[in-house]
């Protein structure tokens, strides 16, 4: 098990070299601090505590700023525990970076969803709606509450209330490309969460350790053209042509005058 924290930047979408067109959301990963190691003897269970995004001193409490100190670091703005992890093979204020991940790498990624805020029964639970004439005065109203008896309503029933800004966990999500001069993260599919929020990534608990084969993406990298004797050709033809045009102008403008 391995994890990582990092920052939703949105999507966009990327091409394999036979034509495949594969939707991604590009997820940036600045470098993870590991400020802290939980121990069974100490705190009863084994985890890593990872700092993420790095912030202004000013705006840091004393209190994480010495807990951010002990691990020779700056003060960050988000901090969380990574389970499942072999505590042997880290020290405090370690460096993870993106290249922890591998393209092809199934993952599970976990966000906080959306807020809608406030919304009725047929936005947040898709009920349909009642008969739309004046005489039914019944339109978005969400249902009947029970039966007669035992004259409550049912833990359960579906009703207005907050809608998103939940913790979500999307399972066996694919790693496109890896980034490592960029800090980012391509991953097939979306994720949950708006942009620029956090989301962290795990290896995939039913499938730890699998990586798929991917092909190979399409690099749009631009390579200097080399000059063929059929492009000089052209080139000299179209300068000839230019010359002729040029002369005949002045040849006309000569026997205007």
């Amino acid at each position: 098990m391995k994890g990582i924290l990092g920052r939703k930047i949105g999507m966009t979408q990327v091409f394999t070299e036979s034509g495949k067109l594969i939707p991604v959301t590009v997820v940036e990963v600045e470098p993870n601090v590991v400020t802290q190691i939980k121990t069974k003897e100490n705190d009863g269970y084994e985890a890593i505590q990872l700092g993420f995004d790095t912030k202004r001193e000013k705006l840091a409490t004393k209190a994480s700023a010495g807990h951010t100190a002990k691990a020779n670091t700056t003060p960050k703005r988000f901090f969380r525990e990574i389970k499942g992890v072999d505590i042997n093979d880290y020290t405090v204020g370690q460096e993870i970076k993106v290249d922890i991940f591998t393209a092809g790498e199934v993952i599970d990624v976990t966000g906080t969803t959306k807020g809608k805020g406030f919304q009725g029964v047929i936005k947040r639970h898709g009920q349909s709606r009642g008969p739309m004439g004046h005489g039914s005065h019944y339109h978005r109203r969400p249902g009947s509450m029970g039966t007669m008896r035992p004259m409550r309503v049912f833990k359960g029933k579906k009703l207005p209330g907050h809608m998103g800004m939940l913790t979500v966990t999307i399972q066996n999500l694919e790693v496109v490309a890896v980034d490592v001069e960029n800090n980012v993260i391509l991953i097939k599919g979306n994720v949950p969460g708006p942009k620029k929020g956090l989301v962290i990534i795990k290896s995939a608990v039913k499938a730890n350790g699998k990586v798929n084969e991917m092909e190979n993406l399409v690099s749009y990298v631009t390579e200097e053209v080399k000059e063929t004797p059929e492009a000089t050709e052209i080139e000299e033809s179209t300068e000839a042509v230019e010359e002729t045009k040029e002369t005949e102008v002045e040849e006309t403008a000569t026997e205007e005058n």
